[in-house]
């Protein structure tokens, strides 16, 4: 049965699995990722391949081959070994995608392809977590891994005020084709990072699971979060 878990719940857990130093993974299922299921699942191609998304996607804006089944299966094993899911609740107003692309369409992608995750959270925690105390509280004094296409430029935004985090390590990632070399650059830095924060679309939710299996960490799917961060 899947239990459904508040902002305060995940980072909870999340402080604990750092203090027992165990893996941890949460991935997050917008828009985005439920187009990547849809493809010739619960959609035609033909289908898929009218959505905003997807066209951006073949365009490579989104650092991932598009259209491919191949990627899409690995998007659905991923979610399978993640330990939070987050999903979008019905009648979500945070995402700016048509309604159609959103809960609705992961209902119908998820029994496709038995997506039954025990534990599930808001899509969009990354976005609110970063405007609470539960944030910056949790992560107060750990030592943090960035992943992202510009690290640099997130680093500079945990690191300042009203933040003050330390993020220790940074790995640039920019398409799907990095993935194992970046699995490999994070084992290489295990002892160096405590939580991964990985803010790069749809390859978060591939990373995540794979980050913390093979590091023995936390590893979280960020997402557009640093843009929604407080100012100082």
């Amino acid at each position: 049965m899947t239990k459904q878990l508040t902002t305060k719940q995940v980072f909870r857990r999340i402080k604990r699995a750092m203090k027992r130093k165990k893996p941890l993974s949460l991935v997050r299922v917008g828009d985005g990722e439920n187009i990547v299921l849809a493809q010739k699942s619960v959609w035609p191609l033909c289908t898929v391949m009218r959505q905003e998304w997807a066209k951006d996607a073949k365009r490579g804006k989104k650092g991932i081959p598009f259209p491919n089944t191949k990627f899409r299966n690995q998007v659905a094993r991923s979610i399978r070994r993640a330990t939070i899911v987050g999903i979008l609740p019905l009648n979500d107003r945070m995402i700016k995608a048509p309604a159609y692309l959103k809960r609705g369409l992961t209902n119908l992608v998820f029994p496709y392809f038995r997506l039954r995750p025990k534990l599930t959270c808001h899509a969009c925690i990354n976005r609110i977590a970063v405007r609470k105390a539960v944030f910056k509280k949790t992560l107060k004094g750990k030592r943090i891994l960035v992943i992202n296409r510009k690290p640099s430029a997130i680093k500079k935004r945990l690191e300042r005020k009203p933040y003050r985090l330390r993020v220790t390590a940074t790995i640039k990632f920019s398409h799907h084709k990095q993935i194992k070399r970046t699995v490999r650059r994070a084992k290489k830095l295990r002892k160096r990072f405590d939580v991964a924060l990985i803010s790069c679309g749809v390859n978060a939710v591939i990373l995540a699971p794979k980050i913390a299996a093979a590091t023995g960490r936390v590893a979280i799917d960020f997402g557009k979060a640093p843009m929604k961060m407080k100012k100082r």
